[in-house]
């Protein structure tokens, strides 16, 4: 199990060494420091990451309700407090557990793996989030499509497709080296394409605007080739295009 940062805050001594008691028994509970107040709790997670507090609720100066209020990003919470008024305020923010003083080791135990199972479920729902980004950046920094023709699968850079032609239920991908055919549809490649690079100009071709040379009337040149231009579509060519 990762290691827990946390960090103890209450105004009495004796409290404050007994859950640090508590915590060096917990092998997985890294202790940061013990603090007598929270004003000393604010400075010390400026600079350092704080999972969990053991969080006192009397105290002077500064309520642990009120401190608590004060965090924008605020660490998991457990309440150690003499007063049970203030639990239904406690679990109203969210708070872990509410320990009661004077509690024991197992009950203490059972807070603490109760924070754990929530840390780890937020630190795996970061994970997944990563990594959607991560595939999402390199889905659009990507500058080729796979094709799958006549049992290979070929890699074709964006660059040199100058259009994509659709032919019923396949699609051909044309290129100055001639013709590449594969099973699909160009509305699905219109989808899954840059339409930075690529703009659909025909209910039966899609083109490469880096490769158009021309406009001439309702037809497109590219290279040697000249594509018609569909009603529908001119409009969004003459913008994107020209």
């Amino acid at each position: 199990m990762s290691k827990i940062n946390c960090l103890i805050v209450d105004d009495e001594e004796l409290a404050r060494d007994l859950v640090e008691n508590y915590v060096l028994r917990v092998p997985h509970l890294e202790l940061l420091a013990k603090c007598a107040n929270p004003m000393d709790a604010m400075q010390l997670m400026q600079s350092n990451r704080v999972d969990l507090i053991f969080l006192d609720i009397q105290m002077p100066e500064l309520t642990g309700i009120e401190f608590l209020r004060t965090l924008s990003q605020k660490p998991l919470v457990i309440f150690t407090t003499a007063y049970k008024e203030y639990a239904i305020e406690g679990y109203e923010l969210e708070v872990v557990d509410y320990l009661l003083k004077p509690f024991r080791f197992e009950r203490f135990l059972k807070a603490v793996n109760r924070a754990g199972k929530l840390l780890k479920q937020t630190n795996e729902q970061q994970g997944s989030a990563s990594l959607a980004g991560t595939v999402a950046k390199e889905e659009k920094q990507k500058d080729y499509v796979l094709v799958k023709s006549d049992y290979k699968v070929f890699r074709i850079q964006y660059k040199d497709i100058l259009y994509i032609e659709s032919m019923k239920e396949y699609v051909a991908y044309h290129t100055e080296e001639g013709r590449t055919l594969s099973l699909g549809s160009l509305k699905k490649l219109q989808a899954s394409l840059p339409n930075e690079i690529f703009i659909r100009i025909h209910k039966s071709f899609m083109v490469n605007m880096q490769h158009v040379t021309a406009l001439e009337g309702n037809m497109l040149h590219i290279a040697s080739k000249k594509l018609p231009i569909g009603t529908s579509y001119k409009e969004q060519v003459l913008k994107r295009v020209f």
